[in-house]
This record gives C-alpha cells, structure tokens and sequence, in this order.
C-alpha cells in the first residue's frame, strides 16, 4: 500500500466517509510527536499543559470513535 492510501483509511469513519474529527485527532497525534521530538532532541521545552491538552483531545476523538455506530444505509454513494 502507498502512504497515501494508508492516511485516506486513517480519516475514514466507520461509515467510509472522510471525518473532520479524524483529521483533527491526526493533527494532534503528529502534534504530540513532533513535541516530543522537539523536547529530546533539541531541548525545546513543551509546556506540560500542552501535552495534556494535545494528548486529551486525541483520548477524546478516539473516545467518540468507539462510541460511533454504522448508519443503516452505510456510506453515501454518487
């Protein structure tokens, strides 16, 4: 697979359609990456609030992943 067919299932819902919600907790999970990153290795210091806020809105959009039911009609089709 190409990366670009993995990142279009990762923003995928359970219904097949793209998710801002999904977006944003990509966003926040490179984010948190990116932060540690930059605190290891170039001794940029991260506000400790920061990564609570970074890593509690990533436990939220996985929250309301888990929640997410199938619709009956499935993903919407052209």
């Amino acid at each position: 697979m190409k990366i670009k067919d993995i990142i279009h299932q990762l923003l995928k819902d359970k219904d097949g359609n793209f998710s801002l919600r999904e977006v944003c907790t990509m966003l926040y999970v490179l984010m948190s990456i990116i932060s540690w990153i930059g605190q290891q290795f170039f001794g940029v210091a991260v506000p400790e609030y920061m990564f609570y806020a970074f890593i509690s809105m990533i436990g939220a959009g996985t929250f309301g992943y888990s929640l997410e039911r199938k619709s009956k009609s499935g993903p919407l089709r052209k």
